[in-house]
């Protein structure tokens, strides 16, 4: 088993963080909550700089690096966010990036991470993806892993760490699911923070490598088919696998289509564009709800929001 993360290795990636990112609004949502029927806070994390919470984990991992790792140069793989950030934190940190992506990646996320001026390769899927970030790392150049390494993981967390400081009367708290590095740190903190929280997980179809991990008992290798590129992970980690069976309540799973409605409904009544990673919370919530009852304070983490017009338009029509 992965040795779990703790409030101060949180607090200790907020402490390194400070100044180089945002502390993301907090706020009751009129909307949701009508919506809902009951009282719902979210977390805008879309108005992180790069457009989500990846640049916490990149930017703390790099900062973590001694000189010489620095100096060999950083390389990640990425459905669209962490590409976006690793980019973004190494441009600023005068570090040379490699981002590998499948060509199936957003075009938009492959304009951003180029722009940073990250070097962007793009494979034929996500297995390819994998084994040239292998032999990237193997060539000398330094890993920054997307949701396996508990700097990562920390960095993460400290979206947590400023819900559960500045709404600390949620009952459930709804993280999205990619590879699961995400909502290790989120649940972290929460549980740390808020007693008896209820920190609830979600995935799509074709992208749900936690759901069926928890199924078997440990992590499994999936073929993503689910046009949600940035939950899209082939695989957990084991130590994403170990948080999310000490600290989550159950992973939920959604349809690809009910997520891209979630976006639209956030748009609608948040007035925020969101990518649907963050769109599925919307659809998973009134599943939470039937299962605890009118009581509860929803916590919605809105993640994300590196999608485009036509992207939404397209898939609201397939």
């Amino acid at each position: 088993m992965a040795e779990l993360l703790t409030l101060d290795d949180v607090r200790a990636a907020a402490e390194v963080l400070d100044g180089r990112v945002l502390r993301t609004p907090t706020l009751p949502s009129p909307g949701l909550s009508a919506l809902f029927g009951v009282p719902t806070t979210v977390k805008l994390e879309l108005l992180q700089r790069s457009g989500s919470f990846k640049t916490r984990g990149a930017f703390a991992k790099i900062l973590s690096l001694s000189a010489e790792a620095r100096a060999a140069g950083v390389v990640g793989v990425s459905g669209g966010n962490h590409g976006i950030a690793l980019a973004d934190a190494a441009h600023e940190l005068g570090v040379a990036a490699t981002v590998v992506m499948p060509s199936s990646a957003p075009a938009r996320s492959v304009e951003l991470a180029r722009a940073a001026g990250a070097d962007v390769r793009l494979t034929d899927g996500l297995a390819a993806a994998f084994a040239l970030l292998n032999d990237l790392v193997t060539a000398g150049a330094t890993l920054v892993h997307p949701y396996d390494d508990p700097i990562v993981v920390a960095g993460q967390g400290t979206v947590g760490l400023e819900f559960a400081t500045d709404a600390p009367d949620v009952t459930d708290v709804l993280v999205s699911i990619g590879g699961g590095g995400f909502i290790a740190g989120v649940a972290t903190a929460f549980h740390a923070l808020v007693p008896g929280v209820r920190v609830w997980g979600v995935e799509v179809e074709g992208a749900d490598a936690m759901h069926r991990a928890l199924a078997a008992g440990g992590p499994v290798e999936i073929a993503p088919t689910s046009i949600v590129s940035t939950l899209s992970a082939p695989h957990v980690s084991q130590l994403t696998y170990d948080h999310a069976v000490a600290l989550v309540e159950d992973v939920l799973v959604v349809s690809d289509a009910d997520a891209v409605r979630g976006s639209i409904t956030l748009a609608e009544t948040q007035k925020v564009w969101a990518e649907p990673a963050a769109g599925c919370l919307v659809a998973a919530a009134r599943t939470v709800l039937d299962r605890v009852g009118p009581g509860a304070r929803l916590g919605i983490v809105v993640c994300g929001g590196n999608t485009t017009f036509a992207d939404v338009v397209r898939w609201t029509e397939a």
